[in-house]
């Protein structure tokens, strides 16, 4: 039985009015709204939002993941925008969701933020995870266990890094263990890469090296992130064989660099001795206004 995944990223939704007026919390989130002022509002539009939409559901994915960076300033008004739009893409057991930094750029009580986003990364069963937190999520659909980590956390001024904290990390490997033992494909999302990106330690994931140990170990089919609004295959060490991550454009760019617009199509179908994954890459083409296949991928997967 095949599966199909859609993975989006950093759409940095335009925010509603109040949200650009307001009075900034801090200075990290007053130079968010200057940057958005200044730049950011032409970088990512609602230009490609109607074709984004249409090309999705033209290969009608089984599954929909979005690796963070829904918001801009981490404002309330942000988080019920994000809401309605994630409502539009149908039912939520459907469409995962991990946030990024720009989601946490102040701390807000978390009924006007991350918890407007709940049914979106509620898990099929309670599983052991760190206390306060909804992380790591696992669903099982098909053939395939989504596992959702957040690395999003404040950080000074002018830093972008991520971290998962030793909750996660400790929880992480018994929980592959056991999706492994029931023969599943398993699709990490996070925002920050596992592997240091452009932007060098200032945008990295703080403990990336215990995340790939723990994946080098205990073993993944797939990692999916986002945060540098590039196209990335980069493969990491697994039990079996290489662990392919995958990073996506900024799922709203209407602008060409670093990309244009993108998002990408995972299909997963098992063969003998483990898996065949598909990826086919799409990008917006403004003159056209649609998005088109500009490569693909085939790998075989060995079982981790």
């Amino acid at each position: 039985m095949s599966f199909s995944l859609a993975h989006l990223s950093d759409l940095h939704l335009p925010p509603p009015a109040e949200a650009i007026s307001f009075r900034q919390r801090h200075v990290k989130q007053a130079l968010a709204v200057l940057s958005w002022r200044r730049k950011r509002h032409r970088i990512h539009s609602w230009q490609p939002e109607t074709a984004l939409r249409a090309d999705i559901a033209a290969h009608a994915p089984n599954h929909l993941a979005f690796t963070g960076d829904l918001t801009n300033f981490a404002h309330p008004a942000e988080f019920a925008a994000a809401r309605r739009y994630l409502e539009g893409f149908g039912d939520p057991t459907e469409v995962s969701v991990v946030p990024g930094n720009h989601d946490v750029t102040t701390k807000l009580p978390w009924q006007e933020s991350l918890c407007q986003w709940g049914p979106w990364f509620a898990g099929d069963a309670e599983i052991e995870k760190p206390h306060g937190t909804p992380f790591p999520f696992v669903r099982r659909r098909g053939p395939v266990a989504v596992i959702g980590l957040s690395s999003a956390i404040q950080t000074r001024v002018f830093s972008a890094a991520g971290a998962l904290g030793p909750g996660q990390i400790d929880c992480l490997g018994p929980l592959l263990d056991r999706l492994a033992a029931e023969g599943l494909f398993r699709i990490v999302l996070i925002h920050h890469p596992p592997v240091i990106g452009p932007g060098g330690e200032r945008k990295a994931l703080r403990d990336r090296v215990a995340l790939c140990d723990i994946l080098a170990r205990h073993g993944a089919e797939l990692v999916l992130s986002g945060h540098h609004h590039v196209t990335r295959l980069q493969p990491i060490p697994g039990p079996q064989g290489p662990i392919a991550t995958f990073s996506v454009p900024a799922a709203l760019a209407a602008q060409p660099r670093p990309e244009y617009a993108g998002w990408h199509l995972h299909r997963v179908m098992p063969r003998a001795g483990g898996w065949q994954l598909e990826t086919e890459l799409r990008r917006y083409d403004p003159q056209a206004d649609r998005f088109r296949t500009v490569g693909d991928w085939r790998i075989g997967v060995a079982a981790q």
